[in-house]
């Protein structure tokens, strides 16, 4: 007696060519949201990434949509960074300052901008990647701290306003030779934070949910 087989519904892969033209255009947009802002048109995103309108728009069906995947990408690609980090052994305070020039790398504080009124900061996709990079954050923070390293008066939120603050490009320039007084100031910054203090810091710490909230 013969058993039928049960065919087993299998979720089509997407193909290579079309995963590399998702990371073309997301990798063009991260470039240019950050030279132009974030109205720069989708049409030349679409040119700068080498591929067609129809493209970009079979990818990300509005702005909305490709700019909540290129804030995702850098946070998840800082978020690699910290856990590589973290699982190495060492100074803690220098692991600390090199997350700190690697976020300046990622253009974080050019990035900012996009998140407007319009933008959805409880998308389920942007919430995910921002609870995994702001933990990984303060675990590297607390290792600084455990270590006696880290003045015991700042939080994640202090940390993230300073890196934004520190590299976002001045209004109304491109700023192309920004980036190296970016890293000689965020230096001075690192220095500032380390233990122990030099000065006592007026008001509280900024906490993430403080900078949620203003």
């Amino acid at each position: 007696m013969e058993t039928a087989t049960v065919a087993q519904r299998k979720v089509p892969r997407p193909r290579a060519d079309a995963l590399r033209n998702r990371e073309r255009i997301v990798a063009a947009g991260r470039e240019m949201f950050v030279e132009f802002g974030a109205e720069v048109p989708l049409d030349e995103i679409a040119r700068r990434a080498g591929i067609g309108n129809a493209t970009l728009y079979r990818n990300f069906p509005d702005r909305a949509a490709l700019q909540r995947e290129v804030v995702c990408s850098v946070m998840d690609r800082v978020s690699e960074q910290v856990e590589q980090m973290l699982a190495e052994t060492g100074d803690a305070f220098e692991a600390l300052a090199r997350f700190v020039h690697a976020s300046a790398d990622e253009r974080i504080g050019a990035l900012c901008p996009m998140l407007s009124e319009a933008f959805d900061a409880n998308h389920p996709d942007l919430v995910a990647s921002r609870e995994r990079v702001e933990e990984l954050i303060e675990t590297l923070m607390g290792r600084a701290r455990t270590a006696g390293q880290l003045r015991p008066d700042v939080a994640v939120g202090d940390l993230m306003i300073a890196i934004t603050q520190l590299t976002r490009p001045l209004p109304g320039t491109a700023c192309p030779n920004m980036d190296r007084f970016v890293h000689r100031h965020l230096q001075l910054f690192l220095d500032g934070l380390r233990a122990p203090a030099r000065s006592e810091l007026p008001g509280a710490a900024a906490t993430m949910e403080d900078l949620r909230r203003a």
